[in-house]
């Protein structure tokens, strides 16, 4: 018989305590993420249907967006619902899904802008080589390698946060009072 305990859910704080305040946080979540959505949107069909657009610069736009959608897809539905049906729990692998996705769309958006600023550098300082530095396959690479460095990122995170090595509580050098 060991000494544990597991956790099941976890307590979350209300951003308001009456109704009608729920309800304009709810309003304005909705709003606000519908326009991110429909402006991403925007960004990945324009990229995807215009044949012109197939640029390196708009291959890492077109990522970028994905992430973006990612994220916000990851984060607020669960709030709108907590706002909208007055929940202040979540579960334990909610929770650890929720921050597994949330670190991964967030992590892959920073190598994505770290990416981009390599590619504005490359045709701003050299523009006679950007198309031998930023061919179709290294702009592949580079987006193979945001893509998997925030994978490793989100999973190294959430396996620490989530699933921690037991610890001892006793250390196995000698008493020292």
């Amino acid at each position: 018989m060991s000494n544990s305990s597991s956790i099941s859910h976890f307590l979350l704080l209300a951003l308001a305590d009456t109704q009608q305040l729920q309800l304009l946080h709810f309003c304005l979540f909705l709003g606000v993420s519908l326009a991110a959505l429909l402006g991403n949107g925007l960004i990945i069909s324009a990229v995807a249907c215009g044949h012109h657009l197939h640029t390196p610069m708009f291959f890492f736009l077109l990522n970028l967006a994905l992430t973006d959608l990612g994220s916000i897809c990851t984060t607020v539905p669960k709030a709108m619902h907590n706002s909208l049906w007055d929940t202040r729990t979540i579960s334990y692998t909610g929770c650890a899904a929720q921050a597994f996705f949330f670190l991964f769309f967030i992590s892959a958006e920073y190598s994505f802008l770290t990416v981009m600023c390599y590619d504005r550098y490359v045709s701003i300082c050299k523009p006679l080589h950007y198309r031998t530095l930023l061919g179709s396959t290294a702009c592949a690479h580079m987006a193979a390698a945001a893509w998997a460095s925030a994978f490793l990122n989100a999973l190294m995170h959430t396996a620490n946060t989530f699933f921690p090595a037991p610890v001892p509580w006793q250390c196995p050098g000698p008493v020292l009072l």
